[in-house]
């Protein structure tokens, strides 16, 4: 952290942005959810060992999309019938991509009638199908509507900053959610900007817009300095609690020790135990437990 700009005691005062302020556009995609779901088969005349796991990896995985389109359906309450549509539809085309391959639960084990089967769980995180979320994000309503699915958006305050400026950050959500904000410099370098040492609440109440740094519940501020470039803010969100990433103690900030590409694998590791909504994960009300996850980056540019 020492050719870098942020570590300043000093605090920077809260005000309000207006929602009409310039946001600088996020990558698209990012709401997806994140499911415990599991797969069994049993060892046949014609089936191998090798083949039993591989059907019950094949069944874990359609059972996630399942999970993933009730839990979400549970979760909202559009009064739209194209909106419930779409919505339907993007999970029921939508992709798995397994997190995390759950040791407990997971192996063979004796039926007394099958015989030998074998059972496989995951924590999946479901991705619905893109063009049908972006008919969704279309529909300006359904942005801070709390009975559509969870949408957080980051923005700053402007899109280019140059040498000696401060950053400003905003971030708002249509429903309560914990977050995780990221900066890459152009230099490559990551540091995490919230929770931070001062700083460990991430949860936030939707509807609200939080900016940050944040009075005295933040001791940093963001003061550009070289490198100079092309820089980018990342938001993780989740309805759970996110997963851990490998922090190192850099002052007010944290600096971020987990591989690049494990950032995203790493906070998609939410804590899913079922529970009550703002707890540890959600349950619906056929039982179906799950998080809804979303990512957003904004890209801002650095100058002298």
């Amino acid at each position: 952290m020492k050719n870098r700009r942020w570590l300043f005691l000093m605090l920077l005062p809260f005000l309000a942005l207006p929602p009409a302020a310039v946001m600088v556009r996020h990558a698209a995609a990012g709401q997806s959810a994140i499911v415990v779901a599991e797969g069994y088969s049993c060892l046949g005349v014609d089936k191998s060992r090798r083949d039993t796991e591989k059907e019950a990896r094949s069944e874990a995985r359609r059972n996630a999309v399942e999970q993933a389109r009730t839990f979400i359906k549970s979760q909202t309450s559009v009064k739209d019938f194209q909106v419930e549509k779409d919505l339907v539809e993007a999970y029921s085309r939508a992709e798995v991509t397994v997190v995390e391959e759950l040791k407990e639960g997971t192996g063979w084990y004796r039926d007394d009638k099958a015989g030998d089967c074998f059972r496989y769980r995951i924590k999946a995180e479901v991705i619905p199908d893109a063009g049908f979320m972006d008919k969704l994000a279309k529909k300006e309503e359904l942005a801070d509507d709390p009975a559509a699915p969870l949408n957080v958006r980051i923005w700053t305050g402007r899109k280019e900053y140059r040498q000696g400026e401060h950053i400003r950050i905003f971030i708002k959500g249509n429903r309560p959610f914990y977050a995780r904000i990221l900066y890459r410099d152009a230099g490559g370098q990551t540091i995490q900007l919230l929770p931070n040492p001062y700083r460990r609440d991430n949860y936030f109440q939707g509807g609200v817009i939080y900016e940050l740094p944040e009075g005295e519940k933040d001791r940093y501020r963001l003061e550009i300095a070289p490198p100079f470039g092309d820089e980018q803010l990342i938001l993780h969100a989740s309805t759970a609690p996110l997963g851990d990433l490998e922090l190192a103690a850099a002052g007010e900030v944290y600096g971020v020790k987990t591989r690049g590409a494990d950032i995203g694998v790493k906070s998609r590791g939410v804590k899913i135990v079922g529970g009550r909504p703002g707890s540890t994960g959600t349950t619906s009300a056929s039982g179906s437990s799950g998080a809804e996850f979303v990512e957003r980056q904004a890209v801002l540019k650095t100058s002298r």
